[in-house]
């Protein structure tokens, strides 16, 4: 809804849009509806036993519900700030509770970042295509978007975005040569690394590699010396209707994030926080287990599927965790105009325009798999990949691949 012409509106907020993504988990519940769009975790993967009986522990006992029902520190829930911190430590990210923020949600960690660093025109770098949500929160504060593979050109560096492990929307996982280059490159410029780990636990394939906040404290010896923000969720694991994450980092810039989220909100829901203390410790291991087995099985099925029906010229990913494959489709192919087409079949997906901060990627789409079933992926993606191939008897004739199959690409 377009606001009335005399609202005295700023000039961030004349600029803002509306997710993609979010406009289309309206229509998930469209009778017969496939939806490959949202990232959304399998609801059938909640605890939501685990979650009733940690709150039903919490408000039957009067001084533990009264606290839980009452305001509380910024900073977050002690307990669980000290179970992160374990767990950030573990992962070779040293820290302690006081290195830890807990906010709502990894979203809102982005938006406390971007008004800590960014002033209009700073520029920021991402990979390309990036998470749609980051470009719409740093977009707020009204920075220049680079390019992180076209940086050698242009002016200093502020803030460098990245999602190491199994991106969304790509599910690539940068190498550990990446992760170092980098590193390197914040370096160089004095930059601050905001590194979105929402994706990090569920890996289906190959060896853990390093967070690049970990690599940071290796090289500088320690974390209050380090340039990179380590920011998690447990969204894709334990619940994302909680809206709890973190932010890990110096306890410097932790507190001048703490100043900025007391203006906000306060503090996170202390009764929310507390419940996820008491899921996380009752065993959070074996929960992100299960999903990692059932979202690998949903992955291949899906990869089989394209395997199956993608017409000539189609190319995908093939992610070694997180929740998506990306589709790059032939050159002249308008993603957006298929899903419209898309959708009149009751098949849904997100055009991978959202994800380019120039507006670039029109043929390029995202494809989530952690609600479909082999039925659906096969379904669906047969359905999808015939509108494809109808798309693509119009498109410019030195688009489609001259192989006669799709392709696939590995990564890490």
């Amino acid at each position: 809804m377009a606001p009335h012409a005399s609202y005295p509106l700023s000039s961030r907020a004349r600029h803002m849009r509306a997710s993609e993504i979010r406009e289309l988990l309206k229509l998930v519940d469209r009778p017969g509806m496939i939806s490959f769009a949202g990232g959304i975790p399998d609801p059938s993967l909640l605890d939501h036993t685990a979650f009733r009986a940690a709150y039903d522990a919490m408000l039957a006992d009067a001084a533990t519900g009264a606290s839980a029902l009452q305001y509380s520190a910024t900073e977050g829930y002690l307990p669980l700030r000290g179970w992160l911190a374990e767990r950030m430590t573990t992962r070779g990210i040293a820290c302690s509770a006081e290195n830890i923020l807990v906010t709502h949600g990894s979203q809102q960690a982005l938006d406390l970042i971007g008004k800590l660093f960014l002033d209009p025109g700073d520029r920021v770098v991402t990979q390309a295509p990036t998470y749609l949500g980051a470009l719409q929160s740093f977009s707020a504060f009204e920075p220049a978007f680079a390019n992180l593979r076209h940086i050698a050109a242009g002016g200093p560096v502020k803030l460098i975005y990245l999602v190491p492990d199994f991106a969304n929307p790509t599910g690539r996982c940068m190498e550990l040569s990446e992760r170092i280059a980098a590193l390197d490159l914040a370096e160089r410029h004095g930059a601050i690394i905001a590194e979105d780990a929402a994706y990090t636990e569920l890996r289906y394939e190959g060896e853990d590699l390093p967070p690049i906040a970990a690599l940071d404290q290796a090289r500088v010896g320690g974390i209050e010396e380090a340039r990179t923000l380590h920011c998690g969720t447990f969204s894709k694991t334990l619940s994302p209707g909680l809206r709890l994450g973190w932010i890990c980092g110096p306890a410097a810039l932790i507190h001048r994030l703490t100043l900025i989220k007391q203006a906000s909100d306060l503090h996170t829901a202390t009764a929310n926080q507390r419940a996820m203390h008491a899921v996380a410790l009752s065993g959070f291991d074996a929960r992100v287990a299960r999903a990692r087995r059932i979202y690998r099985q949903r992955r291949d099925w899906m990869l089989e599927a394209l395997e199956r029906h993608a017409p000539p010229g189609v190319t995908w990913t093939r992610p070694r965790g997180g929740l998506f494959i990306w589709l790059t489709l032939p050159a002249g192919t308008d993603a957006a105009a298929l899903l419209q087409k898309a959708l009149a079949r009751n098949i849904a997906f997100v055009p991978g325009g959202a994800f380019f901060a120039d507006g670039s990627g029109a043929n390029t789409l995202r494809l989530s798999f952690s609600l479909a079933d082999e039925a659906k992926s096969a379904a669906g993606i047969a359905r999808l990949c015939e509108l494809i191939a109808g798309e693509g008897a119009h498109a410019r004739p030195e688009a489609v691949s001259g192989t006669g199959r799709a392709t696939t690409h590995q990564h890490p």
